[in-house]
């Protein structure tokens, strides 16, 4: 299957050719709808004039780096405290992995040693990381033995519950039908 964000097409082929995009795509998948999220690494690498290391965003000045994400249309509604949290990740990408985003899941045997590597990074709580060990396998082949099972439902075949099931707006639309059910579920539990 070859990947597909509904979203600007110049951003979504950045993130199937940058882990580092990927990545930071997915660090900002939080509280933002999922196109603003993955498209905002485009937009960030338009703003810097380059498509930024891991490195470099490690040891880029926070100041600055705020002020980039803070500028209209601001990369996230949270412009601070995300800016900030992708630097603690690319910092983690160079102390650990050399700064290979990659690096991330290069060489792992197993989904468990997948997930541990992905809920090591700040920010990345237990359903964050199933959600990109389940987003690597099904749509960038990163599929060691039990990926599936570290990925929880998120991994499940022809599942429509995250990110790591869109490809296309049908995919969009479904994803988004499942999230507003859950909602409405837990919504439904808590006035009992």
């Amino acid at each position: 299957m070859t990947p597909s964000l509904p979203i600007d097409p110049d951003a979504d082929a950045l993130l199937r050719r940058s882990p580092l995009a990927l990545l930071v795509g997915m660090v900002l998948d939080q509280q933002v709808p999922l196109e603003k999220a993955f498209s905002s690494p485009y937009v960030l690498s338009q703003r810097l004039g380059h498509e930024p290391t891991a490195r470099e965003l490690a040891e880029y000045d926070p100041v600055a780096l705020t002020e980039i994400f803070a500028t209209p249309p601001a990369l996230h509604r949270f412009p601070k405290a995300m800016a900030d949290r992708v630097q603690q990740v690319c910092r983690q990408l160079v102390e650990r992995y050399d700064g290979d985003a990659a690096g991330l899941w290069a060489g792992v045997r197993t989904g468990k040693e997948l997930l541990d590597r992905v809920a090591a990074l700040p920010g990345f709580g237990k359903q964050k990381a199933q959600i990109f060990v389940a987003l690597l396998g099904k749509q960038f082949g990163v599929q060691p033995t039990g990926w599936r099972e570290a990925a929880g439902a998120y991994g499940e075949e022809g599942a429509y519950r995250s990110v790591a099931d869109i490809t296309d707006a049908d995919s969009l639309t479904r994803v988004r039908a499942y999230k507003q059910e859950m909602k409405a579920a837990a919504k439904a539990g808590g006035g009992r």
